[in-house]
């Protein structure tokens, strides 16, 4: 097990290794290997990469993010061009084109509403407006709906579990209530959590995943 300082120090390593990021303001404490990031950086992408670098660090059991978003005035839009750039930037993504997404932005902060087929669906949406200029938040309310019947979806995940090879399937316990999905169990690191929820997200007919999945 890792110490706090050790923690604290590779975290650090990383935002420093990481050349998408300034780490210059950023501040990291670390207690119980929760990870608490501080500071502020130019704009939304980098707040998002921050955590990012963290989760990738083995060890951290959990993290607060709290890093301000402070854009300078050569990087300020209105909220009308970020709703242009944001709805355009839906519709030209080659997942996105056919889906009913709308952009919502208000002060700066962009909020995702609407109806997609599969989660990465979810995911690209918000990853489609993250780098956007001006954009200071995102809340993704985005609804995942299937007409698709969530058949064998158990056995399906396991399945993808057993060729991930950073995955244990044994460590992790799949529950099927309806098209519900919720894991239980533990993994070693917060990737490998965010690598089991991407594969449960892969089932057909999967509309909502839980992820209990603790961090040992």
């Amino acid at each position: 097990m890792k110490t706090d300082a050790e923690i604290r120090r590779d975290v650090e390593g990383e935002l420093q290794w990481d050349p998408s990021i300034d780490d210059r303001r950023i501040g990291v404490a670390v207690s119980n290997g929760v990870v608490t990031l501080t500071g502020d950086v130019p704009n939304y992408s980098q707040r998002w990469t921050a955590e990012d670098v963290a989760k990738r660090v083995s060890g951290v059991r959990a993290i607060a993010n709290d890093i301000q978003v402070r854009i300078p005035a050569s990087g300020t839009r209105s909220d009308t061009d970020i709703a242009e750039a944001a709805a355009n930037a839906l519709q030209w993504h080659v997942s996105l084109s056919s889906a009913q997404i709308k952009p919502v932005v208000k002060d700066g902060w962009v909020n995702l509403a609407g109806q997609v087929s599969w989660g990465y669906q979810r995911t690209a949406a918000e990853n489609a407006v993250r780098n956007l200029m001006g954009v200071k938040g995102i809340t993704n309310d985005i609804n995942v709906t299937s007409d698709v019947k969530a058949t064998s979806v158990k056995q399906k995940i396991e399945d993808a579990f057993k060729r991930h090879a950073i995955l244990d399937p044994k460590d992790i316990e799949v529950i099927v209530d309806g098209s519900t999905l919720t894991l239980k169990g533990h993994v070693h690191s917060w990737q490998e959590r965010e690598d089991a929820s991407r594969a449960a997200w892969g089932a057909p007919g999967v509309v909502a995943v839980e992820n209990r999945l603790s961090i040992q």
